[in-house]
């Protein structure tokens, strides 16, 4: 447990369910979807196996000047609103630049950009690419734009562990406030990768739902019925820093960050183990440096894909932690209603789950008709209101290559 309380004082995010983190957070108490049917020519052209995906409510172009969106990929537009937005949630806190730092993840980074190159290569030539191709498609692109755009010196460093990365990025915002390396952090994570290739890939693994006659209710962690994730993009940003610099400038606290654990499965590069037991150790290590009681957790924002390994495995592992406790928490699994963001998963989770202790209020899982019998989860399916007093959250994120990151909350 550090010696600092580090603080959550800005939200930002930009989701298939809303473009603000208001926005996305009424819809989500509203039980909204934001999967629907894709309207591309490509879907058709390339006879994809699944034609719905949950893209982003608001466009990004109508949101960046020309420029940003012409040299950004959409992995970096869509960060960058998000930071901007958490920023000034914040209160748009004057912040030495050397002493304001970034920690941005993704999954993919530049997927159109770089496919996008090829076909130009391919079909026009080389002489076509354009100059901005490479700057555009890094992984560090994101993190790069937003340093550029808000002035931040102190880093702008980058976390790729598949769908664990930006609750990664948190973990790490707090541990650069713990060794005094930035006063505030901006930390988050995004992806843009809605394309023919991933959506062909994910496909071929059967990972993905075909649930194509009803895109809005295909998402469904926990449903007996399950068959898949949908695939989502966005982004969303936490501001965070110290409490004492917090309060030194007067600003408005969402919760206190406990801090996180990160671990490995050695698994399998796609399949989580199925004994759940890294997934474990990430929450006893996040439960251990938060130092709180099992029994102080009153909610869990599920990992929770809709995938059939991966919820049964996200249960063993919160049973071998909770133990029969486990019965008295309320589990949100929020990719019902925004889709899996892959690399801005975590991030968007942790933004609802922050709001959760907030405003002290569960939010709902949609699409859950028959629950699993081997998952008996207090799943919550309507808004349900969290206790009064000092109460405690967590966060789960599970990616292929077998990482695990859980991140710790607790209300202010």
């Amino acid at each position: 447990m550090g010696s600092k309380k580090i603080v959550i004082t800005g939200l930002g995010a930009t989701s298939p369910i809303g473009g603000t983190a208001p926005e996305s957070w009424n819809a989500l108490l509203a039980g909204e979807s934001g999967t629907h049917r894709m309207q591309h020519e490509w879907v058709e052209r390339f006879d994809l196996p699944v034609n719905f995906a949950a893209e982003a409510k608001v466009s990004p172009d109508t949101l960046l000047e020309r420029v940003e969106v012409k040299r950004l990929d959409p992995s970096s537009q869509f960060a960058l609103i998000a930071a901007r937005e958490a920023l000034a949630d914040a209160g748009s806190p004057e912040v030495v630049p050397e002493r304001l730092l970034v920690d941005w993840a993704v999954g993919f980074g530049g997927v159109w950009t770089l496919l996008d190159a090829y076909d130009t290569l391919r079909e026009r030539g080389p002489r076509r690419v354009l100059p901005m191709t490479v700057p555009m498609l890094m992984p560090n692109g994101p993190a790069a734009a937003i340093s550029m755009h808000l002035g931040a010196r102190a880093g702008a460093r980058t976390v790729v562990s598949a769908c664990a990365s930006s609750t990664e990025s948190l973990i790490n915002a707090y541990e650069h406030l713990q060794a005094g390396l930035a006063d505030v952090v901006i930390a988050g994570g995004s992806e843009g990768a809605i394309h023919p290739i991933t959506i062909a890939s994910f496909a071929a693994m059967h990972a993905l739902s075909t649930r194509q006659d009803s895109p809005e209710t295909a998402s469904r962690p926990y449903d007996r019925d399950r068959d898949g994730f949908v695939m989502g993009e966005g982004a969303a940003a936490l501001i965070v820093e110290t409490e004492e610099h917090a309060k030194a400038r007067g600003a408005r606290i969402y919760a206190e960050l406990l801090g996180g654990g990160v671990t490995a499965d050695a698994y399998h590069v796609t399949a989580p183990d199925p004994e759940g037991s890294g997934a474990a150790r990430a929450a006893i290590y996040a439960l251990d440096q938060a130092g709180v009681a099992r029994t102080d957790v009153v909610h869990i924002n599920a990992h929770a894909t809709s995938t059939g390994v991966g919820d049964v495995a996200e249960y063993a592992a919160l049973h071998r932690v909770f133990g029969d406790h486990l019965d008295a928490i309320p589990v949100s699994a929020t990719k019902a209603s925004t889709g899996h963001l892959l690399g801005g998963a975590g991030a968007i989770e942790a933004v609802f789950t922050v709001l959760a202790l907030h405003e002290r209020i569960a939010p709902p899982t949609i699409n859950l008709e028959n629950q699993d019998p081997e998952i008996p989860l207090d799943v919550v399916t309507s808004p349900r209101a969290l206790p009064t007093g000092d109460i405690v959250a967590m966060s789960n994120s599970f990616g292929f290559g077998g990482h695990n990151a859980v991140a710790a909350f607790r209300s202010v």
